[in-house]
C-alpha cells in the first residue's frame, strides 16, 4: 500500500480537470485480481516482442495520473514515454479530437488536401529553427520520420552514405534500425542492413570524424549525419556544448546535411521547443524529425526540411495515415498549450527535479550521474562505480510497487519523463517516492 494517499476519494468518481490530488493510491497488492486475468489472456495473444517493464495494466488517465483496472491510481513520470506532453485526456485536446471526429475521421492528406493538414504544417514549419522556409512530410511515428528523412537526403544528395552514432536510437523499422546503435537486441537476427550507415561515438571530436573521412568514409559520399541532440533510448546523454555546432561545421564543410532526431527531446520537452536550441545557431539542422510529445497521444511524426532541401517528385514518398485530420487538430492544440503555458512549466520543474535528484546522490551513493535538460532527466544505478542493470530494474520494480511509474534507458539509467505540465507539489511526491524506494533497497 502506498504511504503518499493524500485523500480517500471514492474510487469510481469523475476524473478531476487537472492533477489529481490523491496519488499515488494504491487498493490492491499489484498486479491486483482483475490485471492478472488480463495478464494471462494478453500472454496468450499478444507479440513477446513487446518491452512491458511491470504489471500495470490501464484503464484510464487523467492529468498526470494512470488509474489500473483494479482502481489503483499511479503518478505518471512516464507520460506513455515522452508522449503525453500535456496530461493524459487533456480536456483541450479531447473536445478537438471529438470535433474533428465529427467532421472528418480520414481522407488521406497524400491524395486529396483538408485545412488542419495544411495548418499543422505552417505551425511547424513557423516553429523550427532556422530562418529558412520550411517544408513537412507527415507520418505515423518516429520511425517512419526518420525513414522520410533517410531517403529524402539520399535522393536530394544524390549520395548513398549516412553517419550515425554509438548509443543513438532512431526507431525498429528497416532503415531507422540500421541508423540505430543502443542495444543488440534491436538488430539481433535482423540482419542485413540498410547498408553506407557508419558509426562514431557520441559527443566525438572533431578528429575522429577526420579519421572515419581520412580512412574509410569519402566525405563527398556522405548525405547526411543523423543525431539525437539529446539521446534517449540511449541514456538520456547531454553532448557538451560544441558537439552539435562542430558537427554543422562538417556538414557545412563538406556539404552533408545534417538531420536532428527530436523524436524524445522536442516540442517542449527540454524547456526549449527543440534540444538543439540549447546548443545555439551554430547547430541549425538542415531537416529535424519529430513524433511522441506531438499530439498528446494520438499517432502522428513529421519530417521538417529546408523547402529547397525537399524537393523530390510526386509519388515518390507518400503516407496513406501520416497527417490524419484528427491527428492534426489533437497536433494544433497541444502545440498551443506547450507554447503557452507547458514549455516554461518543464524549465522550472525540471530544475527543481534535477536539484531532487542531485541530493539522492549524496544520500544514496550508488545512485551517480544526474543529468538531462528541463524534463528529460536521467540518473544512473551503479554498484562499487560500475552500472548495475539488475538493481536498476529492481529499483523500477520497487518505485511501481509505491506507485511511481518510471521507465530505464541506457545501460543502468532511468528516464523522467513526466508530463510537461506536471506540477511541483507532483514532482515533490515523485522525489518523496524515490527517496523511500532506495532506503529500501539500500537496507535489503
Amino acid at each position: 500500500m502506498s504511504t503518499y494517499p493524500l485523500s480517500h476519494a471514492t474510487h469510481g468518481a469523475p476524473p478531476p480537470v487537472g492533477p489529481a490530488a490523491d496519488v499515488p493510491y494504491l487498493v490492491t497488492h499489484l498486479p491486483g485480481p482483475k490485471a492478472a486475468e488480463w495478464l494471462a489472456r494478453d500472454q496468450q495473444v499478444l507479440s513477446p516482442s513487446y518491452t512491458r517493464v511491470y504489471p500495470l495494466v490501464v484503464a484510464r488517465g487523467y492529468g498526470s495520473t494512470i488509474e489500473d483496472v483494479d482502481g489503483n491510481r499511479f503518478l505518471d513520470f512516464t507520460s506513455g514515454i515522452a508522449v503525453n506532453s500535456t496530461w493524459h485526456c487533456h480536456p483541450e485536446v479531447v473536445a478537438a479530437i471529438v470535433d474533428q471526429a465529427q467532421r472528418l475521421i480520414h481522407m488521406s492528406g497524400t491524395d486529396f488536401y483538408y485545412a488542419p493538414e495544411i495548418e499543422l504544417a505552417e505551425r511547424l514549419a513557423k516553429l523550427a529553427p532556422g530562418s529558412q522556409p520550411k517544408r513537412v512530410f507527415f507520418s505515423n511515428s518516429g520511425a517512419e520520420a526518420i525513414e522520410a528523412a533517410l531517403k529524402l537526403v539520399r535522393y536530394h544528395t544524390g549520395r548513398p552514405r549516412v553517419i550515425a552514432f554509438q548509443g543513438g536510437f532512431h526507431g525498429r523499422t528497416y532503415g531507422a534500425m540500421s541508423l540505430s546503435g543502443s542495444k543488440p537486441v534491436h538488430q539481433q537476427g535482423f540482419g542485413p542492413f540498410v547498408p553506407g550507415v557508419s558509426r562514431l561515438p557520441y559527443d566525438c571530436s572533431t578528429q575522429a570524424i577526420d579519421e572515419l573521412f581520412a580512412s574509410s568514409v569519402p566525405p563527398d559520399e556522405v548525405a547526411a549525419i543523423f543525431v539525437e541532440p539529446v539521446q534517449g533510448e540511449g541514456g538520456y546523454r547531454v553532448p557538451s556544448p560544441g558537439f552539435l555546432p562542430m558537427l554543422r561545421e562538417v556538414c557545412d564543410r563538406y556539404g552533408i546535411l545534417l538531420v536532428v532526431d527530436e523524436v524524445q527531446s522536442g516540442l517542449g520537452r527540454t524547456g526549449r521547443m527543440f534540444a538543439c536550441q540549447h546548443f545555439g545557431a551554430a547547430a541549425m539542422p538542415d531537416v529535424i524529425c519529430v513524433a511522441k510529445g506531438i499530439a498528446s497521444g494520438m499517432p502522428l511524426g513529421a519530417t521538417i526540411a529546408r523547402a529547397d532541401l525537399m524537393d523530390w517528385p510526386h509519388g515518390s514518398h507518400a503516407s496513406t495515415f501520416g497527417g490524419n485530420p484528427i491527428c492534426c487538430r489533437a497536433a494544433l492544440v497541444t502545440l498551443d498549450l506547450i507554447e503557452r503555458q507547458y514549455q516554461a512549466n518543464a524549465a522550472a520543474r525540471g530544475d527543481q527535479l534535477r536539484v531532487g535528484l542531485e541530493s539522492l546522490t549524496v544520500e544514496f551513493r550508488w545512485l551517480d550521474g544526474v543529468r538531462g535538460l528541463g524534463l528529460m532527466q536521467a540518473l544512473d544505478v551503479s554498484t562499487d562505480g560500475q552500472p548495475d542493470t539488475a538493481r536498476r530494474d529492481r529499483f523500477v520494480q520497487a518505485a511501481f510497487q509505491r506507485g511511481l511509474l518510471l521507465l530505464p534507458c541506457g545501460a543502468a539509467g532511468i528516464r523522467f519523463c513526466p508530463p510537461l505540465c506536471i506540477t511541483a507539489e507532483e514532482t515533490a511526491t515523485c522525489l518523496a517516492i524515490l527517496r523511500e524506494t532506495a532506503a529500501a533497497l539500500a537496507a535489503n
